[in-house]
This record gives C-alpha cells, sequence and structure tokens, in this order.
C-alpha cells in the first residue's frame, strides 16, 4: 500500500497539478479546499503519511491549518509542507513557528516537490 497524502488547496487546478505528479510517484491522494475541510477529513479519519498545503486559503489559512494539526495527537509528528506563492522570510518564520517541516514556492517543480518529500518522508 503506497502512502498517502493530504493535498490542501483552494485552487482547484492547483490541487489536480499536484495530485497527477504525487500519484505519478505512486502516492495515494485525499484532497481538501481549505485547511477547515481538511480539518474535517482529518476528524474524520484520514491517515495521512504528509500533509501539503498552501497557505492563503478561505475559511481556515495555511498556518491556521498546520496549527490544528499540531494540536491533534494522531497528527502531531506528520510532516507539513507548505506550498504556497508566499516566499517572505516572516511568512517562512510564522510557517515553521506553526510546524510546518518544509516550504514550497510556486510555481513548483515536479521532481524538486517530489525530491523535497523525499526528505520529510521516510521510505
Amino acid at each position: 500500500m503506497g502512502k498517502t497524502v493530504l493535498v490542501v488547496d483552494d485552487s482547484v487546478s492547483m490541487r489536480q497539478m499536484v495530485t497527477f505528479t504525487l500519484k505519478g510517484a505512486g502516492f495515494d491522494v485525499v484532497e481538501a479546499g481549505d485547511g477547515q475541510e481538511a480539518v474535517e477529513k482529518l476528524n474524520g479519519g484520514a491517515k495521512p503519511n504528509l500533509v501539503i498545503t498552501d497557505l492563503n486559503m478561505p475559511n481556515m489559512d495555511g498556518i491556521s491549518l498546520i496549527k490544528a494539526i499540531r494540536g491533534m495527537a494522531a497528527h502531531k509528528f506528520t510532516p507539513v509542507l507548505m506550498l504556497t506563492t508566499e516566499s517572505a522570510a516572516d511568512k517562512k518564520k510564522e510557517g515553521q513557528s506553526a510546524g510546518a517541516t518544509g516550504w514550497i514556492v510556486k510555481p513548483f517543480n515536479p521532481d524538486q516537490m517530489l525530491a523535497t518529500i523525499g526528505k520529510v518522508l521516510p521510505a
């Protein structure tokens, strides 16, 4: 059974691109349109090995989502990658203090994304 990645982004096309990249590499993918939907999926029994989330989303942004994930016993140590157009140092610092494992800037390079995932997700 492959590893599962929860992809959280309010852009349908971005979720599709990330999902396409991940499925091509053998991952199972669960999608959510914002942080709130992601939390509902996690509370509903989704058990991802990794979460990739956008920063700027309606209802619940990526930073709030990371804080929520870190507050869940079952997902406290699940790696979380931010995938965002934001590259400012203060945003990265805010993400890291919330508990983000890594940061990927959009537009992303599929090979670079998979290499980053390889670093945070043990085989």
